[in-house]
């Protein structure tokens, strides 16, 4: 959930470093801290934005090799001793870490017994006080580091910095770090986004390896002995990670939403079969037969996406499938069909309760496939096999286009079984159409003049908002009260409609804000019923629904989407529910792109 950066080579370390971190500012922004080789290790770290660090800055730091990070707060609040880079003691080592070491508390004990002193109170700091008493006892850097590494328990992305060496030793544990191989220059990256513009060359550390970085190269080991390594290509993402002519990341990433879905869809439909190709999956048509059910596992939006991705799984191919909360996954006992499909869904790939999750049904002899935007990320190497999202970069916190490009995704998946198994060719030509029309349509819902300040007005003053959905609008329910959650602080509750009078209904008085998707699909009747239910007690209904649908009588501020085929509606209902998160947390004054207490990538449990 931090970021880190580094660079080796011929040039002044600190631009790099610092354009690093701002590319890296959504992986946690607490906090963020410089560490740049010049006589000395010179550091300068401070809480707040990227912005905060730079105006603390000295005009010019020499120096070409450095580290750098941005934090989000785990071990520790959040002040400028628990920011990193962390020293040790004699100033002659510094560290950045993303992760959590398990141990710490323990370790801390026996280290102040030694005659330790600390400056902090992270768990981070342990290692390096371990790595320099390693280092006092003769030991060189390289088995310093590895002395250290073999006490902790826990995650570890780390990269090392010696005073008396012109390297930069890295490792991995369970926390992504990426190396960029350049001419006479080597960079250093807790994700692949900040090195495109550097090199398109990368090695990906895996999980127990430490790195030895220099200009020149580097070598690969592990904790012990030593490896091989790989170097792969990274592509070009079509999306720009600028702001351009947008006031927020969010803003624009909803915007768009139309070529993402365009990306994502392209070269995957075939017209004249009615049916998808997903060759990522490496899957022939017998082996999808075979699938006797279908697991989907995420998080927070991921885990949403997944929810209607089981629906249309059972929609299109009637084949049973689940999804499921990936935090809870592998500590419920599950039992694993290893002839069982399983999807892992996540934006960043770095998700580690999913991570973790896929482990453990790879231990348990089944094999999962990704849904996953990053290429080259952590799950999609585990994985082997899968399908990339291709929503370009996505830089706000809070998920937009990634949201509708996984459900794009699993769409395609379940039209690809479907017509596997028995959905008849005129069901899948129809669903291919449908799909092709969805670009323009989500740009006819961006660019309309809705009434969102309307909305904005019934639910910035809210002590609660209730998000009410059925079928496959139940899940976007509650990724409409996730994104108010998150970018707007109002508390809010996601039912499927039916679930409403089974206690939240208690919530409801005169004005109580009530957000409802009602698409003209077979469930709409029942969801009229359930508006009245809720007009009934003073609520004022906020309702998505299809243009040209009566319904509208029923709602006090109305949205309309184009019909389009039932399971591809979430991609569609969902926009106007961004929008209005998006416009309230603007009429709060919140950080829409940053929002307290969260991060982009989620990569400790």
């Amino acid at each position: 959930m931090c970021g880190i950066i580094g660079y080796i080579g011929n040039r002044n370390a600190m631009p790099i470093l610092i354009k690093g971190l701002n590319r890296l500012e959504y992986r946690g922004y607490d906090s963020s801290g410089i560490a740049v080789m010049n006589d000395s290790i010179q550091v300068h770290k401070t809480i707040g934005k990227i912005q905060d660090l730079e105006s603390i800055l000295p005009d010019q730091i020499d120096g070409t090799m450095g580290i750098a990070h941005t934090r989000w707060a785990t071990h520790g609040g959040v002040t400028d001793n628990n920011a990193h880079p962390h020293l040790s003691m004699d100033k002659d080592i510094a560290i950045v870490h993303n992760g959590i070491i398990e141990n710490s508390s323990a370790i801390r004990k026996i280290l102040e017994n030694k005659g330790i002193i600390f400056n902090s109170e992270t768990d981070t700091e342990v290692i390096v006080h371990l790595i320099s008493l390693a280092r006092k006892e003769g030991l060189d850097p390289l088995d310093s580091v590895r002395s250290a590494l073999q006490v902790l328990r826990g995650t570890w992305g780390l990269c090392v910095m010696f005073h008396d060496l012109n390297q930069i030793i890295c490792a991995r544990n369970g926390s992504p770090l990426v190396i960029g191989l350049g001419e006479s220059e080597m960079f250093i990256s807790s994700d692949p986004h900040p090195l495109g513009e550097h090199t398109q060359k990368v090695v990906y550390l895996e999980d127990g390896d430490i790195a030895v970085v220099s200009n020149d190269g580097l070598s690969t080991h592990r904790i012990e002995g030593s490896t091989d390594h790989k170097v792969v290509t990274i592509e070009e993402q079509w999306g720009e990670s600028e702001l351009g002519d947008y006031p927020h990341f969010m803003l624009k990433e909803i915007h768009e939403q139309p070529e993402a879905i365009r990306q994502c869809i392209s070269g995957r439909t075939l017209l004249s079969e009615g049916t998808a190709r997903l060759g990522g999956l490496n899957m022939s048509k017998r082996t999808m037969k075979a699938i006797p059910h279908v697991r989907l596992i995420g998080c927070g939006t991921a885990l949403y996406a997944a929810q209607v991705g089981r629906l249309a799984i059972e929609h299109l191919a009637r084949v049973p499938s689940f999804a499921h909360v990936a935090s809870e996954f592998r500590q419920n006992d599950p039992v694993i069909d290893p002839k069982a499909l399983h999807f892992a869904v996540s934006q960043s790939g770095e998700t580690a309760d999913t991570l973790a999750a896929v482990k453990y049904i790879q231990e348990n002899d089944a094999k999962v496939r990704g849904v996953i935007n990053v290429v080259g990320s952590s799950i999609a190497r585990q994985c082997g096999h899968g399908v990339y999202i291709h929503s370009g970069p996505e830089q706000a916190v809070a998920s937009t286009k990634a949201f509708t490009n996984m459900v794009a995704a699993l769409n395609l998946f379940a039209l690809q079984i479907g017509r596997s198994r028995n959905l008849p060719r005129a069901a899948g030509r129809s669903l291919v159409k449908a799909m092709r029309e969805l670009p323009s349509q989500t740009e006819s819902i961006i660019n309309s003049s809705a009434p969102y300040m309307d909305a904005v007005q019934a639910i910035k003053d809210a002590k609660s908002v209730l998000f009410l959905g059925r079928g496959f609008s139940a899940p976007v329910a509650r990724e409409g009260a996730l994104k108010l959650m998150e970018i707007a602080y109002i508390p809010c509750l996601a039912y499927p409609a039916g679930e409403m009078k089974h206690g939240p209904i208690a919530l409801l008085e005169e004005g109580s804000p009530v957000v409802v998707i009602a698409p003209d699909d077979i469930q709409r009747d029942k969801t009229i019923s359930n508006i009245q239910e809720c007009k009934a007690r003073g609520a004022k209904i906020i309702l998505i629904h299809t243009e040209g649908d009566n319904i509208a009588e029923h709602g006090d501020v109305c949205f309309t989407i184009p019909p389009t085929e039932e399971s591809l509606s979430p991609m569609l209902s969902v926009i106007p529910l961004q929008l209005i998160a998006y416009y309230t947390a603007l009429e709060l004054d919140r950080n829409v792109d940053r929002p307290r207490n969260l991060a982009k990538s989620v990569t400790v449990e």
